[in-house]
């Protein structure tokens, strides 16, 4: 063969590689993938919220792909199509339609029969400014820690809406540890409740709920909007989107509207922020300490909000009188993790009595948690934006 063709071909397969994968991984790379394959198996094997889980899992593994800079393609490229999608999570678009999905799904019936519930919400709130103090403590900056601090909040929409107002740097960090909290509430949340509560107190068994008219279901996402938005106007993106879609709901003349925002729209908001999220973890800007120590606190932070739900059902009960008194299980639901948290309440109480069902009284907190989540957010961006 001639040489210089030789030459031709040798430069040729050389500038080839240096455009593959493999000429441009680095270790991060590698570990950034297998972390996306932890969450696609926590996802898919172990069922582990796989509507959040594997969009967020594949995502990361799209975002670790090594690629040679400046093709456009990365999320971090300006005008990729990746970047395109991502504009969404950046401007904190996708959040609110979120909310408005759940809105529309949300029943709060419970919450509006029993409305003392609404404190249990409130309590377990306590996460997010624990989390914010102890970042704070551990050198973020005061709109870091405010944004790390919602992870607390087991609310994986809010923490993406505030951290992309507060610290788009770590938004990718604060997302997928917020989302990753909320897939593992059935492993953390069981041994806080248990350790935190008697067997006398697990065996408490509540009131029915009261039937709730359809006249109170239409009041209330409008009084609920009115009262929390007046109280922090900064929430106003995420509560009065969860307010309307609830609206939509029980309105009864909306019906279509409130089945598109309860399936279609949320369902491809959810493929889009968590397929987004998970892009941007690209290893050569989320490897860093910092955004490593933000697990660690989303950690301790998810443990001191159940730790402070279930510990205010203990105290409030020393003033109920007997037959009024509140099963402290439910306590561990004042996080926003709908339905999930409330699910584990129902769990872990059929666990000590079999015919004792929680679910329902647990949905109040529940979705107080989600209100309550967003007006923390509110008051987070109020003070820090």
């Amino acid at each position: 063969m001639d040489t210089n063709v030789w030459d031709f071909l040798v430069k040729n397969l050389t500038e080839f590689y240096n455009f593959t994968g493999f000429a441009n991984a680095t270790p991060g790379h590698i570990i950034m993938i297998i972390i996306g394959l932890i969450a696609l198996y926590l996802g898919i094997g172990k069922k582990f919220e796989p509507m959040l889980l594997v969009p967020i899992g594949f995502g990361v593994i799209v975002g670790n792909i090594p690629f040679f800079p400046g093709l456009q393609i990365g999320i971090y490229e300006e005008g990729s199509v990746l970047n395109i999608l991502y504009f969404g999570v950046m401007k904190g678009v996708y959040p609110p339609l979120i909310f408005l999905g759940i809105g529309a799904m949300t029943d709060f019936s419970s919450l509006i029969s029993n409305p003392k519930l609404m404190l249990i919400g409130a309590a377990a709130q306590v996460g997010i400014f624990a989390a914010y103090m102890m970042s704070l403590q551990l050198g973020y900056t005061a709109s870091e820690a405010g944004a790390i601090g919602i992870i607390g909040g087991a609310d994986g929409p809010t923490a993406i809406f505030l951290s992309s107002k507060l610290a788009p740097d770590l938004m990718g960090a604060i997302a997928i540890s917020a989302y990753s909290y909320m897939a593992l509430v059935p492993v953390i949340q069981p041994p806080v409740m248990k350790l935190l509560t008697t067997q006398k107190e697990r065996l408490i068994r509540m009131k029915p709920p009261r039937a709730v008219s359809q006249l109170e279901k239409i009041i209330f996402p409008i009084v609920g909007l009115i009262v929390t938005c007046f109280i922090v106007p900064s929430g106003i993106p995420l509560l009065g989107m969860l307010f309307f879609g609830n609206l939509l709901k029980e309105s009864g003349v909306t019906k279509r509207l409130a089945n598109t925002a309860s399936n279609s729209l949320i369902d491809i908001v959810t493929i889009l922020i968590g397929l987004t999220v998970g892009a941007s973890t690209q290893a050569t800007t989320f490897l860093t300490a910092k955004s490593v120590l933000i697990f660690g606190l989303g950690a301790a932070s998810f443990v001191v909000a159940t730790f402070s739900g279930v510990m205010f059902v203990k105290i409030f009960n020393l003033f109920l009188k007997e037959g009024n008194k509140i099963n402290p299980l439910i306590g561990n639901s004042g996080v926003s993790a709908v339905p999930d948290s409330a699910r584990v309440s129902n769990e872990v109480g059929l666990h000590y009595d079999k015919t004792n069902y929680l679910l329902m009284h647990a949905m109040g907190p529940n979705v107080a948690g989600v209100i309550g989540s967003a007006v923390a957010a509110g008051i987070l961006l109020g003070f820090l934006g």
